[in-house]
């Protein structure tokens, strides 16, 4: 069998260390996979997911010129697992406080200039509300 990076091949725990476990996956080939490679999820003891003799599949990650080979469970699992359809993302929520038909009814026959302005006295009444609840805010408490 020829070792091409990118291939998933099933091998077996020959060691396991430290910093990670040894996998025979052709006979006298073993690779490393580093711990950082083996679970999604943080790997505090390879123990906990690994044992010798096990039989894990792997992802070829690299060879370098030495002939070292590192393989990847982690990455293995993700490619085997069907695409899950990722969960759709919140949409923002409409204020239920807000008559949003009766807005749209009001407005419909001002021109631009007068939705303008509305839409000033607006910002500016709630800057003034925003203002004065920051002021009592400020004042720690008591009234001067």
């Amino acid at each position: 069998m020829s070792l091409e990076i990118g291939t998933i091949v099933t091998g077996k725990v020959v060691s396991i260390l430290p910093f990670g476990a040894f996998v025979e996956i052709e006979k006298g080939k073993t690779g490393l996979v580093h711990i950082s490679e083996i679970a999604s999820d943080y790997v505090k003891d390879i123990g906990d997911y690994l044992k010798v003799g096990d039989s894990v599949r792997v992802k070829l990650i690299s060879i370098d010129p030495k002939g070292k080979i590192s393989l990847s469970i982690k990455k293995a699992a993700a490619e085997e697992k069907p695409a899950a359809q990722e969960p759709a993302k919140p949409r923002p929520i409409r204020p239920s406080n807000f008559d949003w038909s009766a807005s749209s009814k009001s407005t419909a026959d001002l021109s631009f200039e007068d939705k303008l302005s509305r839409f000033k006295s607006d910002s500016d009444e709630r800057m003034q509300d925003l203002k004065r609840s920051m002021d009592s805010k400020r004042s720690g408490g008591y009234k001067r």
